[in-house]
């Protein structure tokens, strides 16, 4: 599979850890992935090729001229940490192939074995019975037993048994099988809001993995974007419920008299 990835650079790294991500429920995994690249200087290492994952359905025409097909793209970017911690190794693919996962995950974890990455993280969506307006927890899970008290550290929910869809979860598999050290980080999704950006979510699950990885990131702005996700999902809420009242009750003023007598 060395065929399929093309690398731009070949930093030394020191005692990397590598944090994978695709969409997924909520975005949770892509919005962490995405906000850490935009906080921390972050180098562009890499990439996959994209065709041999996805296939092209259509192209586009600008001013009447087709372009080349596009796919999703599956790239590589590489942090140095100048205060002489862990370096990070993030991958970011914008997409998740139908087909062929297994093989992508095992790309993805060649990269990480190349710079000797000594631990796997992914983060996910946990769907959760919480209400919206309720701050959401993070669960773990992880590849051996021995990380366990890691769970407990970092005050991590442990649900014993749960199934973790796609590749967010599909690669610590392969992780595993590889006997490498792996975590995934869940944030707590409301079951009636799966179909939406998550960001409550995902600022709950960047906070602890920060504090995993040993490095400061200003969460200010991703704050900011989850209070305005909350208030809209209260204002959304609210007008449902206000619908649901008007579609399904009936004011008693309404009711006539034979309705009342039987």
């Amino acid at each position: 599979m060395k065929n399929l990835i093309k690398l731009y650079a070949r930093p030394k790294l020191n005692s990397p850890n590598m944090l994978a991500s695709w969409p997924g429920i909520g975005d949770v995994s892509l919005i962490v992935a995405t906000y850490l690249r935009k906080k921390l200087d972050f180098k562009e290492l890499g990439e996959i090729e994209p065709s041999h994952f996805f296939d092209a359905i259509g192209v586009v025409a600008k001013d009447n001229v087709i372009e080349a097909p596009q796919f999703p793209q599956s790239k590589f970017y590489y942090w140095k940490n100048k205060g002489g911690g862990s370096d990070i190794i993030l991958f970011i693919g914008e997409d998740q192939p139908l087909t062929k996962g297994y093989e992508l995950a095992n790309c993805v974890l060649d990269v990480g074995a190349r710079f000797q990455a000594k631990r796997i993280y992914t983060c996910a969506a946990a769907l959760s019975r919480i209400h919206h307006t309720e701050q959401p927890r993070v669960w773990g899970v992880v590849t051996s037993q021995h990380m366990t008290e890691e769970l407990e550290k970092y005050d991590l929910v442990q649900r014993s048994n749960l199934q973790i869809a796609g590749l967010n979860g599909l690669l610590l598999g392969v992780t595993k099988e590889r006997d490498i050290e792996g975590i995934c980080l869940l944030g707590e999704v409301p079951m009636h809001a799966t179909r939406i950006q998550n960001p409550v979510a995902a600022l709950a699950v960047l906070q602890v993995l920060t504090r995993m990885l040993d490095i400061e990131v200003d969460v200010g702005e991703l704050t900011q974007i989850a209070n305005e996700t909350a208030d809209r999902l209260k204002q959304v809420a609210a007008e449902a419920m206000g619908e649901y009242i008007d579609h399904f009750t009936q004011p008693i003023w309404e009711y006539d008299e034979e309705e009342e007598e039987e």
